[in-house]
């Protein structure tokens, strides 16, 4: 990828990857992603603002080449996750003057996960400054978004935020730039949701410092540059809100059928009482859009069959999933079928101890669903509708 400005000596010399599709090989990237570093050079020293995934790091070395930086003093490191610091030895080898600067607890992470000798580190504190010549850093530490040792950069005469994870969607764009598109706010919502969300009370702490800064930019480590902060900084609002939204979330599976009907019954009854629903059948979900979908979600419901004498091991997923990304969610509800017995409902409960929600009274089937169990969904479908209204969303 081509070298890019983004204001008089200020650089974008990341990497495009067009073709990741899966990420810590756990998450689905259905865009790709980019690997975002930016080289800033001031009057009288020259910085980059982290690195690249080490698979891209011939591409960060060749883009530095062509900015002609023929000496490198500093390499910030944000972050210590190597898709941000991976290449950082590279760099090091071919500027062999150069000091990473990073927060004591990153410091300690590079030299485990890079072996980077003690003598390489520059440590900064919380809000200290680093003057490159008319061009000034403030280091601004803000842990867990989404690691214990995160921090963002920002470059006060530019108005410019190297937020790192802060801000990101894992989005392979031409473009330098946001265009603010649709495409663009479901990728960024759906980074929200896999890797911020578990971490709302960090991120709005961390929303209100940020909001006494005076931001033209905002230059992530994925996706593209903001010229327009308040795209993004009011998304983030939104989905770390305590609002949620008049929808339930089913993620289901069935093996014979008889759940099937369940949710299939459960569905229509919802809908017919005016209650948005997005059902996953879990086989063929893709977790990313189970993720976005909780983000907002006032109900979690989990419908499935009996294995052995547990949930199915795609609905024990979905529980784990949701325990550990910890939506907002005001309610959850578990509905199913067995045959010879089980506690999938105490074990799926117990998968869900971190959803600060009210669990409504489950419906569970023995074989077919018969008029009785058609009879308790609907007494969940009213429980859930009213439990809607007198949150103020229906």
């Amino acid at each position: 990828m081509p070298v890019r400005e983004i204001k008089p000596g200020i650089y974008h010399v990341g990497a495009i990857d067009w073709d990741r599709r899966l990420f810590d090989e756990l998450i689905p990237l259905p865009e790709g992603t980019t690997y975002n570093a930016y080289l800033v050079k001031g009057k009288e020293k020259t910085a980059l603002v982290d690195t690249v995934d080490p698979a891209k790091e011939q591409e960060l070395l060749d883009n530095l080449k062509e900015a002609g930086v023929e000496k490198l003093d500093y390499i910030i490191a944000n972050h210590a996750e190597q898709d941000h610091s991976g290449a950082i030895g590279r760099v090091l080898e071919r500027y062999p003057d150069a000091r990473v600067v990073t927060n004591e607890k990153c410091k300690n992470f590079l030299k485990d996960l890079l072996l980077i000798p003690d003598e390489k580190f520059i440590v900064v504190k919380d809000g200290e400054d680093l003057s490159l010549g008319e061009k000034t850093f403030s280091f601004v530490f803000t842990p867990w978004v989404h690691w214990p040792e995160t921090m963002v950069t920002y470059l006060k005469e530019d108005k410019i935020l190297f937020s790192c994870d802060f801000f990101g969607s894992h989005f392979a764009t031409s473009s330098l730039f946001a265009d603010e598109s649709g495409r663009l706010y479901e990728s960024a919502k759906r980074y929200y949701a896999e890797i911020m969300m578990p971490f709302r009370t960090s991120i709005r702490k961390h929303l209100e410092r940020l909001s006494n800064f005076d931001i033209d930019i905002i230059a992530p480590s994925h996706g593209p540059v903001y010229k327009n902060p308040s795209f993004t900084i009011d998304a983030y609002r939104e989905w770390n809100s305590d609002d949620v939204k008049n929808e339930v979330v089913i993620a289901h599976v069935s093996m014979h059928g008889s759940t099937g009907k369940m949710v299939d019954y459960f569905i229509a009854a919802l809908m017919k009482r005016g209650v948005q629903v997005k059902p996953f059948n879990l086989p063929g979900t893709d977790i990313g859009e189970l993720a976005i979908a909780l983000v907002d979600a006032a109900t979690l419901v989990i419908a499935t069959p009996m294995v052995l004498s547990g949930a199915h091991p795609q609905a024990v997923y979905a529980a784990f999933l949701a325990n550990a990304l910890r939506p907002k969610t005001r309610f959850i509800s578990i509905i199913g079928s067995y045959g010879w017995g089980g506690k999938f409902v105490e074990q799926l409960k117990g998968l869900l101890g971190n959803l600060r929600a009210e669990v409504l009274e489950p419906v569970i089937a023995r074989g077919h669903p018969k008029k009785e169990d058609f009879r308790k969904l609907e007494a969940l479908v009213d429980t859930i509708v009213e439990k809607h209204k007198n949150s103020g969303l229906l």
